[in-house]
């Protein structure tokens, strides 16, 4: 298993503020003689027996290095894996990546993060890593 992203707890108490359950920490994926390991697997269950529990997976990135388009390059790439083996496995389980808002507030802002965020379909969780909460969701998931 790989290690822990240095924003790995800040997310899972994030996460369990707004409701959400963790199943998995991490979560496995199987894929043939393959194992990938997401981050968390998250579940959200509502209280009206009409609407169905929300699943998720939860891949986080720190967007640490010298180069923040080596990090998106990276951080794509892991995420549309990890979204091509999910829509075969689990399809009624939705993939998020995780950044923190200073990342969202600068490679995301500028026009070749939007590229990214419109020809990938990118979900985020945009955190704020000094707050320990989640600052938005993409698309918005939850409306309360």
């Amino acid at each position: 298993m790989p290690a822990q992203d240095r924003y790995h707890e800040i997310m899972v108490e994030a996460l369990t503020a707004e409701g959400w359950k963790i199943t998995d920490d991490p979560f496995r994926l199987k894929y043939g003689n393959r194992n990938l390991w997401v981050d968390l697997g998250a579940e959200y269950e509502t209280l009206a027996a009409e609407k169905e529990g929300r699943k998720i997976a939860i891949e986080i990135k720190s967007f640490s290095r010298q180069s923040e388009v080596e990090d998106l390059e990276k951080a794509v790439g892991q995420y549309n894996l990890y979204r091509d083996i999910l829509s075969e496995t689990e399809p009624d389980r939705e993939l998020y990546l995780a950044i923190p808002f200073r990342t969202f507030s600068g490679i995301f802002d500028e026009k070749l993060g939007q590229l990214v965020l419109r020809r990938q379909r990118l979900n985020l969780i945009v955190f704020d890593e000094q707050k320990g909460s989640i600052h938005q969701w993409i698309p918005e998931i939850l409306k309360k």
